[in-house]
């Protein structure tokens, strides 16, 4: 009878497998079941009598579940990022002196058959002990500030933004075109028409009249776009629409003085004295949804960097990142570790070998975003990443490329903040140049494996 042959390819050695049970990481942990109404705690049953218990919600009961996990000798704490209810649990377990675990709620559910909370709250406390799971980042507490000012004021951007197509909407129900005419509806020709429509002028040329200069509609086709039926009660939804819009508008000022008094608290690692900033860059247009203040400057005294300068990205950009991260990346030893975070790595899954998946992770992060909007605005670029886009686009399809680049500018933030480089773009003509090098590179070595000779012209 022939013998099995065995898997194990030959002359290989076979590894030692240490049996042993895990070894105990946090021995002082205890593990939180975060809910809406009510949290669940475990601690180690020798550290008391009643190691599973509830607490509610109420920052009493908060201050009380803290003190009983110091009083029974308990230094570190997991819990998951359910909802927005962690986060008053989080605030007054460090004020106690707890170090507090983040854990993704992915990384725990594993296992199946805990479907009750006290279960779940005893699973975090083994997994934790055992040290299985990861602390989530968390920026400083100055930075979670203006993440909050910067957060309302996305929200608030939104909302104005959906008050205009509520006008718009309304305006076409009453058939007048006006948003055929104009390209945006919420500049000073549009609201200026609109503020005469509500206080009862009909007249389609004298409407006509109070468009501005620079714009490319004539007046004929103006007033065409201004004869409708009027009705009584799309105006007055209308006028509403109108009131809500600049109520936005008020509250996002608002904001925008409240976040440049949060940012002029923060350190500065340039003197504007002694280096102030240089030129805002041509060809770069600022958006009609930047804050009322020099956010430029602001980011340039603090980061140390002109963001303006830097091809694919600009000031809104950089500050949504440092708003989400922060200008302290030390949590990231290398650019891997950000871009992972980030969502913007493939994950190699593997089994048997072989590479089951590459795609890239399902992450819910606004830095993510924000680098995917900044790479798709590379298309047109006339720099080395705009270059490098359409080459990738080119090759790869515009999704592939997107995150490509979205990953190329993390890297490209992560070195200016964590080295202080500053950016230098080396243009299009540097990247062409580089990539036929690179190319005449390949063809050379398959020519030489072919046992053949690449020649190249004089004139090329």
């Amino acid at each position: 009878m022939n013998k099995k042959k065995s898997g194990r390819p030959k002359g290989s050695v076979r590894k030692k497998v240490d049996w042993k049970g895990l070894e105990i990481v946090h021995p002082d942990a205890a593990g939180i079941d975060v809910g809406g109404s009510e949290h669940w705690v475990a601690i180690s049953p020798d550290r008391d009598a009643e190691p599973v218990r509830r607490f509610g919600t109420f920052t009493a009961d908060l201050n009380e579940m803290a003190r009983w996990l110091v009083e029974k000798g308990v230094r570190s704490v997991a819990m998951q990022s359910t909802g927005v209810y962690w986060m008053p649990v989080l605030e007054i377990l460090e004020q106690h002196g707890l170090e507090v675990y983040l854990v993704n709620a992915q990384h725990t559910k594993n296992v199946p058959g805990r479907k009750s909370d006290v279960e779940e709250c005893q699973w975090l406390l083994k997994l934790h002990a055992f040290g299985l799971l990861n602390n989530s980042y968390q920026p400083t507490d100055e930075i979670r500030i203006a993440r909050t000012l910067w957060r309302q004021r996305g929200n608030l951007v939104a909302e104005a933004a959906s008050a205009i197509q509520r006008m718009q909407k309304v305006l076409i129900e009453m058939n007048i075109q006006l948003s055929n005419v104009l390209s945006d509806l919420s500049g000073v020709s549009g609201m200026t028409i609109i503020g005469a429509i509500l206080q009862g002028e009909r007249d389609p040329w004298i409407l006509a009249s109070l468009v501005q200069p620079e714009v490319q509609a004539t007046p004929l086709e103006v007033a065409k776009s201004l004869e409708g039926n009027w009705r009584e009660e799309l105006l007055f939804v209308l006028s509403q629409q109108v009131e809500l819009y600049r109520i936005y508008q008020s509250k996002i000022v608002d904001c925008d003085f409240q976040l440049r008094k949060h940012l002029e608290t923060l350190g500065s690692k340039v003197d504007l004295q002694t280096q102030p900033i240089g030129p805002k860059p041509k060809g770069k247009k600022g958006s009609r949804n930047a804050p009322q203040f020099d956010l430029r400057t602001e980011l340039y005294r603090i980061t140390g960097i002109d963001w303006a300068q830097i091809n694919g990205m600009d000031v809104l950009t950089a500050q949504t990142v440092i708003a989400e991260a922060g200008v302290d990346l030390s949590a990231f030893p290398t650019e891997k570790q950000f871009t992972s975070w980030l969502g913007l790595c493939p994950t190699n899954e593997q089994s048997g070998g072989k590479i089951l998946k590459r795609r890239t992770r399902k992450v819910v992060n606004r830095a993510s975003g924000a680098f995917r909007t900044a790479a798709t605005t590379l298309l047109r670029s006339q720099s080395y990443l705009g270059a490098q886009y359409r080459r990738l686009r080119t090759r790869l399809g515009a999704p592939k490329a997107i995150t490509a680049m979205a990953r190329k500018l993390a890297c490209l933030f992560y070195r200016l903040i964590k080295h202080g480089q500053q950016y230098v773009d080396k243009g299009t003509a540097y990247y062409e140049a580089k990539y036929r090098e690179q190319q005449i590179r390949s063809l050379a070595t398959r020519a030489q494996k072919l046992g053949l000779q690449l020649v190249i012209p004089e004139t090329a």
